[in-house]
């Protein structure tokens, strides 16, 4: 089956190859890192979350496991079946995330995976306002940024507890502020790689972006500030 690319992504590897150039397969192999710590950490227990972007539910599931409910939403079919296989119950819900409209209210709204620096503008500001749409009055949005130098430590990689290496190759300016980033993914019997297009945001464009959806950082919840927990404004 073909799918239609989003402007600047591409994907190589073998299984189905989601619209922003992500692998599924690569994916459900994927190690998760700390992000179930983090967030477990900043938000009441047992919350409701809205996880925009799941993916095949790298962190859904360990966030299931500590009680959470989540409604996970991704735009790949693909990738809400592997999500769907999850013990736990989770809901999940096949929309590209800037166009959700659940007419619904969640205490918790996560928008993971760097997911706030995609290159197009107007991508963003609609996540940013499905984000403030989504969450209660009382509840708060949690972000997950790219590292200062995530697009000036090039090349690097690191290799994850499962075994895969994660190559961040380059990073290279295509306009408008936008970089292209190839990434690879090397397993010891299988390679993905991954173009895509990134917008880099200093702290404060990004507290620019938040304020014009109505959100306001509460607390940078890791010391690098790539996690950051946000509330409505008043």
């Amino acid at each position: 089956m073909s799918v239609e690319m989003r402007e600047g992504y591409e994907g190589t590897g073998p299984g189905a190859i989601t619209p922003d150039g992500c692998a599924v397969d690569m994916y459900a192999r994927l190690a998760v890192g700390d992000e179930p710590d983090v967030i477990a950490g900043a938000v009441p227990p047992g919350a409701h979350i809205l996880e925009l972007g799941s993916g095949v539910g790298r962190v859904t599931r360990p966030l299931l496991e500590r009680g959470f409910r989540v409604t996970a939403v991704d735009e790949s079919a693909e990738m809400l079946e592997k999500v769907a296989a999850l013990d736990g119950g989770v809901r999940t819900v096949r929309s590209p995330i800037e166009r959700l409209d659940l007419d619904e209210k969640f205490a918790v709204v996560m928008l993971a995976s760097f997911l706030v620096h995609t290159g197009d503008a107007a991508v963003r500001r609609g996540m940013l306002r499905v984000c403030r749409s989504h969450v209660t009055d009382g509840g708060c949005v949690l972000i997950q940024r790219q590292s200062e130098d995530y697009h000036t430590n090039v090349p690097r990689e690191r290799v994850d507890s499962g075994g895969c290496t994660i190559r961040i190759v380059s990073s290279e300016p295509v306009g408008d502020g936008v970089n292209e980033v190839r990434a690879e993914y090397v397993f010891p019997d299988a390679v993905w790689t991954q173009t895509f297009r990134a917008r880099p945001l200093t702290r404060s464009q990004f507290e620019d972006a938040l304020a014009e959806a109505g959100l306001k950082v509460d607390k940078y919840l890791t010391d690098d500030g790539t996690w950051v927990r946000a509330v409505p404004m008043g």
